[in-house]
């Protein structure tokens, strides 16, 4: 049995795993500016390709880091994705074109999936159900808590080095968390409990989760409640500086916002034993299609800057805190099935999700046309599909209960 660091200890380390990719994305935010007049003038739009450039790798990446996890334990993992990371920030910083850095992300993003998936591996490797539920929702709260700070953090190192400087404090922080679970964290899985990292086997892992309708309806909400969140990243910077010119404030109004959404980890934490996961999921969405339909009328509207932009700030608010109340509740509920292949479910779950998400959130980015209908538009649509999956899953469920109520009972006869 591993030895198991104080709950608090044990969260903060998951928390700051997780963390890599929100500083890696967030941080990135204010530079979006001085990136697209330096690398790219010609099409401005094309900076936020190094938000989902780093995205699309990460979910590549998590494809093959939950297999290999299973084979050569969690921490191996840890260790060659954060050095892959490191190497990648390290060519981002020093390259002098759009596309060197765009191929650099992706190969950064490829290492940050291995403290990702890991994360998730282990908290499953030590909690199960509602428990697991409980336990992410406490990281995600610790979580929220970096993109809160990440894009004032970017501003202020842009602020004394330039915007390359930013790979730099990723690289830090990179080896900051890698020594932590290093040091910190014995190894969750035993060699015993290990997979040969054989095509067969992964193959017949990867059936098993596609097929399980559950986990399957899972992913695909997953997918798109990351679709709503990377949509609303990827385009939250130009509705500040472009719509409401509002660039100067933004880190600030990004940071009180994050913080403010944060309380629905909290939130969900303390309710999810008791409601249930698919309760708070559906609920959440159902605010949200609601929300986003009136910030679609909103954006269509005249209405005065300042009153537009408040509107504005609530709905980007609704959007943080829905992320709060879905997607670690979804990861639980996909996750719960498969605790004998803890690692490949990771991958295949958080592969699908992240790479579905981000494709869902580049065409609708690169839509921008100096107003927020695109983005209200893309996120509406994008809630309103996870909300109908959602009801479909528990009308399934529903009908697989009254299958199972009136299916014949087996008697033994007597001896």
């Amino acid at each position: 049995m591993p030895h198991r660091l104080s709950q608090t200890e044990f969260i903060a380390m998951i928390a700051m795993m997780f963390a890599t990719i929100a500083f890696s994305i967030d941080a990135m935010l204010p530079a979006l500016p001085q990136i697209a007049a330096e690398l790219s003038p010609g099409d401005l739009n094309r900076a936020q390709l190094i938000l989902t450039s780093f995205v699309l790798g990460m979910g590549v990446g998590t494809f093959f880091a939950g297999p290999l996890s299973d084979t050569f334990g969690r921490k191996p993992l840890v260790l060659v994705g954060s050095a892959l990371y490191i190497l990648s920030a390290a060519v981002a910083w020093r390259s002098q074109s759009l596309e060197v850095v765009l191929a650099a992300r992706f190969l950064q993003g490829i290492g940050a999936s291995g403290p990702r998936v890991v994360a998730v591996a282990i908290v499953r490797d030590l909690y199960a159900g509602r428990g697991m539920a409980r336990i992410m929702s406490f990281v995600f709260m610790v979580f929220t808590l970096v993109p809160a700070i990440a894009p004032l953090l970017g501003a202020g190192i842009m602020s004394v080095g330039g915007w390359r400087s930013i790979f730099l404090a990723f690289i830090a922080f990179s080896v900051v968390s890698t020594l932590w679970i290093g040091l910190r964290q014995s190894e969750t899985l035993p060699p015993a409990q290990r997979r040969p990292f054989r095509a067969a086997p992964l193959r017949a892992a990867l059936l098993e989760i596609l097929r399980h309708p559950a986990v399957r309806l899972s992913i695909m909400v997953q997918t798109l409640c990351y679709g709503i969140l990377f949509t609303m990243i990827s385009l939250v910077q130009p509705v500040y500086d472009v719509t409401f010119g509002m660039n100067d404030s933004f880190p600030f109004w990004f940071g009180g916002i994050a913080i403010v959404a944060g309380s629905a980890s909290f939130f969900n934490a303390r309710f999810v034993m008791r409601l249930g996961m698919r309760y708070l999921i559906t609920w959440a969405l159902t605010a949200q299609v609601i929300l986003a339909a009136i910030m679609v009328v909103v954006s269509l509207m005249d209405l005065p800057l300042m009153l537009a932009f408040g509107i504005f700030v609530v709905w980007q608010t609704s959007v943080f805190a829905q992320a709060g109340l879905t997607i670690g509740n979804l990861n639980a509920l996909a996750m719960e099935p498969m605790g004998h292949i803890a690692g490949m479910a990771a991958s295949v779950i958080g592969a699908i999700a992240t790479v579905g998400g981000a494709a869902l959130a580049i065409p609708v980015g690169l839509m921008f046309d100096g107003t927020a209908t695109p983005l209200a538009l893309g996120i509406c649509v994008e809630a309103a599909l996870a909300l109908m999956l959602m009801l479909h899953m528990r009308r399934s469920e529903q009908r697989a209960e009254k299958t199972a109520q009136k299916a014949p009972q087996k008697t033994v006869p007597p001896s």
